[in-house]
């Protein structure tokens, strides 16, 4: 199936009522879904192989502070570093800037860049690694 195919699926989905599409065409399976803004903040779906993607819910984390979690907007394989071998993009108590990279979600040999919503403190990290997450999976806090 050509990208060309799979944007006009992405784009029906997000003009229709519903919620989750599966389509299968020779060996290639895609399943398109998306979920109520009240249930995991906003997506942007993949608009190209090196897309960037950012997905973000308020969550108070204490009386005083605000902190943004940032949840897993496709699901896939979630990788912590660049390449094998490489160290993390970031750990906790690392600093970030808006728009920096904190994770690569690869979902159908489609490597989707996940970017910090704001600037701020890592407080939280999942411990996945090379491994799968569904969206709307905790990934990390930002405070």
């Amino acid at each position: 199936m050509d990208l060309s195919k799979i944007k006009t699926l992405i784009d029906f989905v997000g003009r229709s009522n519903i919620t989750e599409l599966t389509v299968t065409e020779k060996d290639v399976t895609v399943r398109i879904f998306r979920t109520s803004p009240a249930e995991a903040g906003i997506a942007e779906p993949p608009q190209k192989p090196e897309s960037t993607i950012s997905l973000v819910s308020d969550a108070p984390s204490s009386v005083e502070k605000t902190s943004y979690a940032v949840k897993a907007p496709v699901f896939g394989v979630l990788h912590r570093a660049p390449a094998p071998g490489e160290p993390p993009f970031v750990a906790i108590g690392d600093a970030v800037e808006e728009g920096q990279t904190l994770f690569i979600i690869e979902a159908m040999k489609v490597f989707n860049t996940i970017a910090a919503p704001r600037s701020g403190r890592i407080t939280h990290l999942t411990d996945i690694d090379n491994g799968d997450v569904e969206t709307g999976d905790l990934l990390a806090e930002i405070a």
